[in-house]
């Protein structure tokens, strides 16, 4: 099936988020248009899936969802690009070239923003650091305190991007490195709590720098069955207050559209993971009206 019309067609099972507001109404108003797109755990996965493959076949690669990715573009150029962590280690590539290729991909993909996964460091802090100048987007991790090693400066705990007069605020979460990570391979660097760093930081960005969307791009993983005290994006969304949008990883979760779930104050977050290898791009589309009231539709597009 053709990408355009695979899009079509999945357009009628997004969802759909406001308060009674018709999309179809909203889209022709004088409303601007977001287009947030994600990937999550990618793990060097470069070429598509041989068309054998048992579970995925001719699924993924770099090349097809970049075709992708510029379509969206022709369509509404107001794209935000994230990657929510775990962009290396998987394939021989990462093993070769050590994640020089992966970053340059996707700086030529036009990425806007990453966070680190707990393989990102597979190659060591120093590893990362090293790489870090093939990527021509910025690394955001705001419960990683890098003070003491050599991403002190180069990994911020937020940026705040302007798109189409809209102001977005987008922090990193982290897992703890503790028990998944070699010590030696991520050195001095210092993991914080999660909630208490994802309070702060949409506070910030929400209520001082007065974002009008917040996002938070988590490797903290979507859910924990087994472990229901583990924080996880899940419970992020229920114990915070001015989250507009959890991009999460780590867990490898697929979901078909977002997951919508109410905050601290009975508002709606979104929380979206599209699974591994690059098989699924993300896809939410925001619409801000003259007041900043939001709508929302989003849906996991198969490359």
């Amino acid at each position: 099936m053709k990408r355009r019309d695979f899009i079509q067609k999945t357009a009628a099972s997004s969802t759909l988020l406001g308060l009674g507001l018709s999309l179809s109404s909203f889209e022709t108003s004088k409303s601007r248009h977001l287009t947030v797109l994600h990937t999550n755990d990618v793990h060097s996965y470069i070429d598509p899936f041989p068309a054998t493959h048992p579970k995925n076949p001719n699924m993924g690669g770099v090349a097809r969802r970049a075709a992708l990715i510029e379509s969206i573009r022709q369509e509404n150029p107001n794209v935000l690009l994230l990657d929510a962590g775990d962009i290396f280690q998987g394939t021989p590539y990462f093993n070769y070239y050590g994640g020089e290729l992966e970053l340059k991909l996707m700086s030529m993909m036009k990425y806007d923003l990453g966070t680190l996964g707990n393989h990102d460091f597979d190659n060591g802090i120093d590893g990362f650091y090293s790489q870090m100048h093939n990527a021509n987007f910025d690394f955001i991790s705001a419960n990683y305190d890098f003070e003491n090693t050599v991403l002190n400066g180069k990994v911020k705990p937020f940026k705040i991007i302007h798109k189409n007069g809209i102001k977005i605020g987008v922090f990193g979460l982290g897992i703890e490195l503790a028990g998944l990570v070699d010590k030696k391979n991520y050195k001095e660097t210092v993991y914080m709590n999660p909630l208490e760093i994802a309070q702060d930081m949409s506070r910030i960005l929400k209520h001082e720098k007065k974002c009008d969307l917040v996002i938070c791009l988590s490797h903290i993983g979507y859910q924990y069955k087994n472990d229901p005290d583990k924080i996880c994006d899940i419970k992020l969304a229920g114990l915070t207050k001015d989250i507009d949008l959890i991009i999460g990883g780590h867990t490898h979760t697929f979901l078909e559209k977002p997951t919508v779930l109410k905050n601290a104050d009975g508002k709606d977050v979104l929380v979206n993971q599209v699974g591994c290898y690059g098989i699924n791009l993300g896809r939410i589309d925001f619409y801000f009206d003259s007041d900043i009231s939001i709508i929302s539709k989003g849906k996991s597009i198969i490359i």
